[in-house]
């Protein structure tokens, strides 16, 4: 008898099921989509922000303290503080290896120009190759450290042309002021005599860069009798945004419970990746760039608020419509309510019979807003990230239980009007 009834009501108020069905299933794919994005965003985000700079700066301990006690300022020279390019390889070894996207080291140095004046000249990486010690290879650099810079002329320098310890990249404002084009030959003087160069490239950093010179580290160790050795390194990190347990951790480490410096040591919270890089590079102290840290867990954390408001107000107009439809299928169907509750039936029998019709409808429109929101959600990575959304197991149960709260409250006006029906008036009414 209960499937029979069901049954009708299914197929005789199909036009209203259906529209429940669609209304669950829009609710379902928007809150897919977005919880997969919310749980899938923080890789991508940190991805997207590491195009934008490094994360963590890398130098000499002697000359992080010289640095604090007198103030000296960025580039000047401290001749007995630097640090070993040959143990620049170890980043790739720590703990949170995978998590280190690219890394370059600098070396600065002041040449005198063909007019008199002098301009900084940073040695640098470009697209070097490095053999790790793990027995892989990558290529390091600032032509990805620095992918905003607009090359206006010319190209990038490329370590992997024989040249390229020739060749530099001069700033826009410097070329300007010499009167510098790309591919012109120029005269460098430094302490160890005079170097002719070519331009490889002119670029826009859009900063005070635009004043400099950049070389390959190379040729600036040659010219400074500096062999092996780097003022600093930048590193761009994925890390995980800082909770209190991190902010602790980067006061002392030492400080910490040791189930407390297990839980922070393995993850990638900024402070643990410092301290991982102070293990492998001798006499270093690596440090957050704290605008770019604080800014990355800001922007991530209002991501994320944002699309679970979005996922909110979705499941909350979600629920409104249901209100609606269900409470006019249950007024049309007054008559024949009333006429079970006439002949014996009971609110709870009545009330079941009702919430297990809305409920089947609600898995039938779960079932299509869930394979809806994977599409949503792959739409959404591809656009903003160029890049797929994996869909997290975890979102299914998540979803179901939106769904069946959302269901179920607004099937609750409905089932208000059910046991307010008083089958004599609905009866009376029908004649």
């Amino acid at each position: 008898m209960l499937f029979r009834m069901i049954r009708g009501v299914l197929f005789h108020q199909k036009g209203k099921m259906f529209l429940i069905a669609l209304t669950i299933a829009l609710g379902a794919s928007l809150a897919t989509g977005m919880l997969n994005v919310v749980l899938g965003v923080e890789e991508k985000v940190n991805k997207e922000l590491k195009n934008y700079g490094a994360n963590i700066t890398v130098k000499p301990k002697d000359s992080s303290l010289l640095s604090d006690i007198y103030d000296v300022g960025e580039g000047a020279e401290l001749s007995a503080a630097y640090l070993r390019e040959d143990e620049l390889g170890r980043l790739k070894t720590i703990f949170w290896a995978f998590n280190i996207v690219d890394f370059t080291p600098f070396l600065d140095t002041k040449v005198e120009l063909s007019d008199g004046s002098t301009a900084r000249m940073t040695g640098t990486w470009f697209n070097h190759h490095l053999d790790l010690p793990t027995g892989e290879s990558l290529d390091a650099g600032v032509v990805g450290m620095r992918s905003w810079w607009d090359i206006t002329e010319g190209r990038w320098l490329d370590e992997k042309d024989g040249d390229a310890n020739t060749e530099i990249m001069a700033g826009t404002l410097l070329a300007v002021r010499m009167g510098w084009h790309a591919g012109d030959r120029v005269q460098l003087a430094t302490a160890q005599g005079e170097q002719a160069v070519t331009i490889a490239g002119i670029y826009d950093a859009g900063g005070d860069e635009d004043e400099q010179i950049f070389a390959t580290l190379d040729m600036v160790q040659l010219l400074t009798d500096r062999e092996n050795k780097v003022a600093s390194i930048e590193v761009s990190a994925l890390t995980t945004p800082d909770n209190e347990l991190a902010r602790r951790a980067a006061r002392n480490p030492a400080a910490l419970s040791s189930r407390d410096y297990e839980t922070w040591y393995c993850t990638a919270y900024v402070s643990a990746i410092c301290y991982q890089i102070q293990e492998v590079i001798t006499g270093s102290v690596a440090s957050a760039v704290r605008k770019v840290a604080e800014s990355e867990g800001t922007i991530l954390d209002k991501t994320k608020l944002l699309m679970i408001l979005i996922t909110a107000l979705s499941l909350i107009g979600s629920a409104l419509g249901i209100s609606n439809l269900v409470t006019a299928s249950v007024m049309e169907r007054s008559q024949e309510i009333g006429l079970l509750k006439a002949i014996g039936a009971r609110d709870r029998s009545i009330t079941g019979v009702v919430m297990t019709e809305i409920l089947i409808t609600a898995l039938v429109g779960f079932a299509a807003g869930y394979l809806m929101g994977f599409g949503f959600a792959q739409l959404i990575g591809h656009s903003v990230f160029s890049s797929g959304i994996d869909m997290n197991p975890r979102v299914v149960p998540i979803v179901a239980g939106l769904i069946a709260l959302v269901t179920i409250a607004g099937s609750l006006p409905a089932i208000r009007m059910v046991l307010r029906l008083r089958p004599a008036e609905v009866l009376h009414g029908g004649h």
